[in-house]
């Protein structure tokens, strides 16, 4: 029977409409299960009913006919989310007739629904004459086959081909950049795409090498326009993403690489696709998502060449009014093509929240939504919304929603004109409670550590960039030259810098390494243990930047046990010494960095007295503490909906490293994505935490937001989060809580 279903999957699959899929569909299923009666109803949530969409076996009318929600054995099967099998359909309590469609020579009747991400899209039927139970290998082919249909009729949906939509169309990507954008779409296709550059060779090897030459000359000469177009908007560590494209483009092993692909025989077009998969394999094999997405860049770079093999110039174009940009694939010189005031948001097919373009549009201010599968034609001119907090693209929207979109897009400007005036502000209370607020910082997706306004310094600075960036491991003084830079840029103010998180899930470019399930693998603290000669050289750079700064502290990641801790403690130790030693030598006096673990293994939450005078501080990664509780990749989008920060589990583990904390003396921040949502950071200030670190774009809208709010009624939140059993009961609380403080405006901005 597998054989049967993959063809039944394979015509419905490349049927040419939904219509026709269906027909197919209940053909080949009649065939298949070799019974006289297969349909399909289809569910209209906005009407309330079921409609019988397709039929083999039944009489189906010119109208439309179906059953309201929850009647007949339809609505049963919908109601309960699972298969009914009855024998005799007619004398069932849920049986409802209905007339003109000859179901009532029917007896035996198996539904099963088509559920797609927990939502009924309809019920899959089989109907037979005489009185019978479908055995159970019958079932487990119907329930096998609506769940193959459910991932078609979910992309049917969200390219506008369900029937009667009635309210546009809908579709859904991953959030890149934050805001709403109200505005008519434009799609751009100018790009080159490497996948559909075929083998070729050149016959005059010398001239090919000539149109290589000049291309790169073009891209890197746009690279360094673009970087001074953005010099005065974006700051140095975004800019650097223009450096990074004109280094690869100068880069010796590249150019060196294309070169001898063309010395080979291959046309420069060949050569360059060639190449750009090559420098790709590596990170596409990786499972971190922010690696993984530099294939984005390499592929960004690879398209540029193509463009300027074939125009000496990029193409401009001019708009009378702001634009949705809509593209294949994101890049930054797409964003540098469209002036600013001509810019209301952009839409990508493909890319993802992490890639470069998706740094520039946050940057830039930019709404922006990934990976959204819509058809240019149907779009193109048209109306648009695009939600960048949910990552919602609707298009020809109803007056309603229209009307409400255009609300919270004019509620957003003035939110974020109150709170940018604020940014210098401390963060107090309302009752006079200072919190510290600091950054998360690191070339990422999204921060600029330049930032120095309204932080009281970097509470996770990621040092393993530097490695990402290069063929081979940074040496000591490249190490050193960079953790100055960043210990500058925050004189006076305390820089925690993370030691090498890198292992299984972030592997290097030269350094591969597999494994079946990488998130519980070599990472963090494990790879640097196991590679002392990495750790003492980190280290030792570390503490050389120090001197005549003063403000760094050393942070440990991925820690599970003691003996790790005292093992890293043991070469941090050695590597002081060591530069104490030769810095006293120099006349130079070496502080002793203050030591702290993060805490988001689980496993350390039972040892915490156990760091009482080992460490000077720990900080929560509340990120990984959240998946490793719940055993949830979040990265993995079919479990994706179960990570969730405020379930009950992770509120009580949060308490409990506070608690715990306070009576041990040992200061206490947190540094996952839950410190800059407004929801976490209201409740974590009420379950006690006075220090939160977070992602620039996050930092004026939290400090506004705890000004307003006094710690008292925060305690009195997180005592009903602390008693809550489901994460939802704690989300609505907390909204209404917020609403009640006058703040709604911004938990949109928190989702």
């Amino acid at each position: 029977m597998l054989t049967q279903l993959r063809e039944i999957v394979e015509k419905v699959a490349t049927a040419p409409s939904l219509l026709d899929a269906l027909e197919q569909l209940v053909i080949s299923t009649c065939k298949a299960m070799k019974t006289e009666c297969c349909s399909v109803y289809i569910a209209d949530h906005q009407r309330q009913r079921f409609t019988l969409m397709a039929t083999k076996g039944l009489k189906k009318p010119h109208r439309h006919v179906g059953l309201p929600f929850g009647k007949g054995l339809v609505g049963l099967v919908a109601d309960r989310a699972e298969p009914i099998n009855v024998a005799d359909a007619r004398h069932h309590p849920h049986f409802k007739h209905l007339p003109g469609i000859g179901e009532e020579s029917f007896s035996s009747f198996f539904g099963t629904p088509i559920i797609h991400q927990r939502q009924v899209l309809g019920v899959l039927v089989i109907q037979q004459r005489e009185q019978r139970e479908f055995d159970e290998s019958e079932e487990s082919f119907m329930v096998t086959l609506a769940a193959q249909l459910a991932v078609l009729l979910a992309h049917a949906k969200a390219q506008g081909m369900w029937p009667d939509q009635h309210n546009g169309l809908h579709l859904m990507g991953s959030a890149a950049s934050t805001g709403v954008a109200v505005a008519r779409a434009w799609w751009d296709d100018n790009q080159p795409r490497l996948e559909l550059v075929a083998p070729a060779s050149c016959l005059d090897r010398d001239a090919e090498q000539e149109r290589l030459s000049i291309a790169i000359e073009l891209a890197s000469a746009e690279f360094r326009r673009l970087r001074k177009r953005f010099d005065s908007e974006l700051h140095k560590e975004t800019l650097a993403i223009f450096d990074l494209f004109s280094h690869l483009l100068n880069d010796p092993m590249l150019r060196k690489d294309l070169s001898h692909k063309i010395a080979g025989g291959d046309m420069a077009e060949w050569a360059i696709r060639q190449v750009v998969e090559i420098y790709s394999v590596r990170f596409s094999n990786m499972e971190d998502a922010y690696l993984k997405e530099r294939v984005q860049d390499i592929r960004e770079l690879g398209q540029r060449l193509l463009y300027f093999l074939a125009n000496e110039k990029a193409t401009e174009h001019s708009w009378d009014e702001p634009v949705v940009l809509l593209t294949r694939e994101l890049t930054a010189a797409m964003l540098a093509s469209v002036p600013r005031d001509k810019l209301a948001a952009v839409v990508s097919q493909e890319g993802a929240a992490n890639s470069h373009a998706a740094i520039l549009s946050r940057a830039l201010g930019i709404p922006a939504v990934m990976g959204v599968d819509f058809v240019p034609e149907k779009i193109h001119n048209s109306q648009v919304i695009v939600d960048g907090y949910r990552g919602d693209l609707l298009v020809n929207p109803n007056r309603h929603v229209l009307a409400e979109y255009l609300r919270l897009q004019k509620e957003e400007q003035e939110l974020a004109e109150v709170v940018e005036t604020g940014l210098d502000k401390p963060a107090a209370t309302l009752d006079d409670e200072r919190i510290n607020i600091f950054l998360n910082a690191g070339l990422s997706a999204d921060t600029s550590i330049a930032v120095n306004r309204g932080v009281d310094g970097v509470g996770l600075y990621r040092t393993e960039v530097p490695f990402l960036l290069q063929r081979s491991f940074p040496s000591e003084e490249e190490q050193t030259q960079q953790y100055q830079s960043i210990l500058k840029t925050y004189g006076g103010k305390p820089v925690v810098m993370r030691t090498l998180d890198i292992g299984g899930d972030k592997p290097l470019p030269y350094l591969a390494i597999e494994e079946d399930n990488p998130f519980l693998g070599w990472r963090g603290i494990r790879f640097t243990l196991d590679h002392p000669e990495i750790f003492l050289i980190q280290v030792r750079a570390m503490l050389k930047a120090s001197i005549g700064h003063d403000n760094m502290d050393i942070l440990l990641p991925m820690i599970s046990g003691i003996a790790e801790l005292d093992d890293s403690l043991a070469l941090i130790e050695r590597a002081y010494t060591e530069v104490a030693k030769t810095a006293a030598d120099q006349g130079y006096v070496l502080r002793r960095p203050r030591v702290g673990i993060m805490i988001e293994v689980p496993s350390i939450l039972y040892q915490l007295p156990a760091l009482k005078g080992r460490v000077d501080y720990i900080s929560v990664g509340s990120n990984d503490l959240t998946q490793y509780l719940l055993a949830v990749d979040r990265n993995n989008s079919r479990v994706a909906g179960i990570y969730d920060a405020l379930h009950p589990a992770v509120i009580h583990a949060l308490k409990h490293i506070i608690d715990v904390s306070q009576q041990l003396e040992l200061p206490v921040s947190v540094c996952g994505e839950l410190a800059g949502d407004p929801i976490g950071a209201l409740l974590l200030v009420g379950i006690g935490y006075r220090s939160l670190s977070m992602n620039t774009r996050n930092v004026a809208k939290i400090k506004y937001i705890l000004r307003h709010v006094s710690v008292s009624d925060m305690e009195q939140l997180a005592e009903f989060a602390l008693s809550a059993t489901y994460a939802d009961e704690v989300r609505r609380n907390t909204i209404e809580f917020v609403d009640g403080h006058g703040l709604g405006g911004f938990i949109r901005a928190g989702k």
